[in-house]
């Protein structure tokens, strides 16, 4: 395991300030944690000790325009406070343009999910680390992404988007498969060419735009008898005019399709690349990472999937209107 991987999150945290010269750019230091909680509609988990500090956090230190290094600066002693973590709602409010409004219990609900399935697979104490977590169920089809200080505390939710997930009916079609997902560059990435298909539809969305790679997972096939087989399964953007209107209901063969701004978002700021910056700190060149990011110190590599199970669908997660529906393409739901 590499040194980054191993170390404690405050040390850690260092290492990417100082490897970081832009870090986290001008629109995350002109927000102040309060005004980030109030733009993604998030209310801090009653009680806990980490919401009432990075409310208090932000009020006594706000993040000056222009200075990308007091947002991540270490205090006196050398570390820097994981609860400027929460300063990335405020950046996602700006710069995600399909985003959900989830309701204060509903993303308590959600947190309880994430904390039992990490639980599950030994992940139990995860902390001072972004994780993204996927609702695959047929009513919800949405993306969100926590964070938490320290395992003492609760997860709070740092923003929400809706997704497309595998769609069962067809042949080669999965349902998307649950679980805690490793984001590793043993899969390396790449980026969508933005070519069209035969149906005239870029799958992976426009040019430039992210495919993480999740590897070869146990999917359960959507056709025929069903059982298992092996699927690639990945999260990535899909085509902007055609497909990403329809984000909201199942409509993949078994990724986790999402909105070009959040695959932007998720890029830019490293969300899920910990083991990527690994890699860098270690010397090595990754082209498939963009030269001008700006990774955040709490970057983490973990993708959750699972099923709430719910029977109806909540008003925060709205379907696309019949409108969108009847535009949709032949071939569409093949695009990945």
């Amino acid at each position: 395991m590499s040194d980054l991987l191993s170390a404690p999150c405050s040390a850690r945290a260092v290492r990417s300030v100082r490897n970081l010269t832009r870090a986290l750019g001008a629109v995350f230091c002109a927000v102040s944690c309060g005004v980030a909680i109030a733009a993604s509609g998030t209310a801090p988990a009653a009680g806990t000790t980490t919401a009432r500090a990075s409310a208090s956090l932000a009020a006594a230190h706000p993040a000056p325009a222009g200075n990308a290094s007091a947002v991540a600066a270490p205090d006196a002693a050398g570390v820097v406070d994981p609860r400027r973590a929460f300063l990335l709602r405020g950046v996602f409010a700006q710069e995600v343009t399909r985003r959900l409004k989830v309701p204060a219990a509903e993303q308590r609900a959600y947190a309880d999910r994430l904390q039992t399935a990490l639980g599950e697979n030994m992940l139990g104490n995860l902390s001072g680390e972004y994780v993204v977590m996927v609702d695959r169920n047929a009513n919800v089809q949405a993306l969100f992404i926590y964070f938490r200080a320290t395992p003492s505390d609760s997860w709070q939710m740092i923003g929400a988007s809706p997704v497309s997930t595998g769609r069962p009916g067809e042949y080669d079609h999965f349902i998307t498969p649950l679980g805690v997902f490793e984001h590793t560059p043993s899969n390396m990435d790449f980026r969508s060419e933005g070519t069209l298909n035969e149906n005239h539809i870029r799958g992976y969305g426009k040019r430039d735009m992210r495919i993480f790679d999740l590897g070869w997972a146990q999917g359960e096939r959507g056709w025929g008898k069903g059982g298992m087989s092996q699927m690639r399964f990945q999260m990535h953007a899909t085509d902007p005019d055609r497909l990403e209107p329809l984000l909201g209901i199942r409509h993949s063969k078994g990724c986790v399709r999402i909105p070009a701004s959040l695959n932007a978002f998720l890029d830019h700021y490293g969300i899920l690349d910990a083991e990527y910056a690994a890699l860098v700190e270690s010397g090595k060149s990754l082209w498939v990472l963009k030269s001008d990011r700006q990774v955040t110190p709490w970057a983490g590599r973990y993708i959750v999937v699972v099923d709430s199970e719910r029977k109806s669908r909540p008003a925060w997660a709205p379907a696309p209107g019949s409108k969108v529906r009847a535009k949709v393409p032949a071939g569409a739901d093949t695009a990945d």
